[in-house]
């Protein structure tokens, strides 16, 4: 009998996780991406904020430090600890919690805003996740959501050569889960349509890293990168080439309609 699914929990890989997405030039692309594509909802007046999988904490506390009201949670009590500790040095206050999104989420308020970043691909059932989080966003809110884009697995793998292509078509591709390799990533039209049937309309659509991580190491290794970033920089928000990066952030808006009002 197999064993249940269950939501990936990062406790035994803080220093791994740290290291791996946040102390490289890929972690700074990424958070830069994000920054950009949520700065007009950080220089609003204070916004109520969730940040539902906050990891280490970092876009939480860049809206915490422009006056937001936030509240962050994360199944690893480790990663809310680190969190909160990087809250209390900077000075800055938020209500912190432990636990599963979805176990939360009926206790909570609806949020001007709600953050979802590099968790949906974690989840053992994903798309009933997902629902739920985006419940707590208000009427004329925004939901950012950020994932593991399935496209980008099935482009590198091909890549690498032939030995690669039968797993491709058998699906065998996909992580476990055990290490920093998603077990559940998803298509960019798969989360968009299940933005759109929960009412919402996707404003902004970002690939991050469209070309960095389809270069070889060698070819890395003699590149200019300030060129490479401008590439990036250039491409990332443009059809076709934005379905293609490593990770999608769509920031999505909730209108206020009859079925939802204020």
């Amino acid at each position: 009998m197999s064993k249940p699914l269950k939501d990936r929990n990062f406790d035994p890989l803080i220093a791994k996780f740290e290291q791996k997405v946040y102390g490289t030039l890929k972690g700074s692309w990424r958070l830069q991406c994000l920054q950009e594509d949520l700065a007009g909802l950080q220089q609003q007046t204070p916004l109520q904020i969730w940040d539902a999988g906050c990891g280490l904490g970092q876009i939480a506390g860049w809206f915490a430090a422009a006056g937001h009201k936030l509240t962050l949670s994360d199944l690893s009590k480790k990663m809310v600890a680190r969190a909160q500790a990087d809250f209390n040095e900077q000075n800055l206050s938020a209500d912190f919690l432990v636990g599963p999104a979805q176990a939360l989420a009926p206790q909570l308020p609806q949020f001007d805003l709600v953050l979802f970043h590099a968790v949906l691909e974690w989840l053992a059932e994903p798309q009933a996740t997902f629902n739920q989080v985006m419940a707590k966003v208000k009427p004329g809110g925004y939901l950012s959501v950020l994932f593991y884009n399935r496209n980008a697995i099935v482009y590198t793998n091909v890549l690498k050569g032939s030995w690669r292509w039968q797993h491709i078509l058998d699906d065998g591709y996909i992580g476990k889960g055990k290490k920093l390799t998603p077990p559940h990533p998803h298509y960019p039209e798969t989360v968009r349509a299940w933005l759109a049937e929960a009412g919402f309309e996707c404003q902004q659509q970002t690939g991050i890293r469209v070309f960095h991580d389809y270069l070889t190491h060698e070819v890395l290794a003699q590149s200019n990168q300030d060129e490479l970033m401008a590439l990036e920089a250039r491409f990332c928000r443009q059809p076709t080439y934005r379905d293609m990066g490593r990770y999608i952030h769509i920031l999505a808006y909730k209108p206020i309609t009859e079925e939802n009002p204020l």
